[in-house]
């Protein structure tokens, strides 16, 4: 079982739309908390990074990941542009030059870019951000897989993990990021960053969840 470069752009795709469609849910979520443009941001950064797609019909799925990386970086405002160009740009620079993954590839690639996000925002499990949304998810896969499961298997279990990790952040206090100006206050309200990082999960599992053995 493999991870081609076309699915790896069809992915982005589906990505990019979703948070197109998805961007006055999470704007509505970072304005009870935050800055109020997660959403915007987002999408706009997407919309670059849609206009790259036919960019790379003859690059490694690395040179993909990282261009979209640099993409995000130079077009989201915020603490989620460096965060998401991070996350993109471990992950490709874990997968090299390779046009083809396997699915231990993938969780390779995914770990390397969580630990960048945490390296990079300085934040852990529990302080209400993205990273709430992103460890489970990548455990829940790591597991799966470990287990024996498919590819199919786990990419289901990394979705309904970080949907899990995304709602539990509702009722926590936030000790990053803006929402951690308004202490208490911030409790109460789900994190819009977990929330655009569940979308990531999610996404993959639509796109590629029952063609993978």
């Amino acid at each position: 079982m493999t991870i081609r470069k076309d699915d790896v752009l069809e992915w982005l795709q589906v990505f990019a739309a979703e948070v197109e469609a998805q961007s006055h849910h999470l704007t509505a979520l970072d304005a009870a908390i935050g800055d109020g443009d997660h959403g915007a941001n987002m999408a706009r950064g997407f919309q670059a990074v849609r206009g790259k797609l036919p960019e790379f019909a003859d690059k490694d799925i690395g040179t993909v990941l990282k261009t979209v990386g640099m993409t995000l970086v130079s077009t989201v405002g915020g603490a989620s542009g460096p965060l998401y160009g991070t996350l993109f740009m471990q992950m490709g620079n874990a997968v090299g030059h390779k046009a083809e993954l396997s699915a231990a590839d993938w969780a390779a690639a995914l770990e390397s870019g969580v630990e960048g996000v945490i390296n990079r925002g300085k934040a852990g499990p529990g302080d209400k951000t993205m990273v709430d949304a992103l460890v489970p998810a990548l455990q829940a896969l790591k597991q799966s897989l470990a287990a024996g499961g498919s590819f199919s298997a786990g990419i289901e279990a990394a979705a309904s993990a970080c949907r899990e990790g995304m709602l539990a952040t509702i009722p926590m206090v936030a000790r990053k990021g803006r929402a951690s100006y308004l202490g208490q206050r911030s409790a109460g309200h789900q994190d819009p960053g977990a929330t655009s990082a569940c979308l990531l999960f999610q996404t993959a599992a639509r796109t590629w969840s029952g063609q993978r053995a």
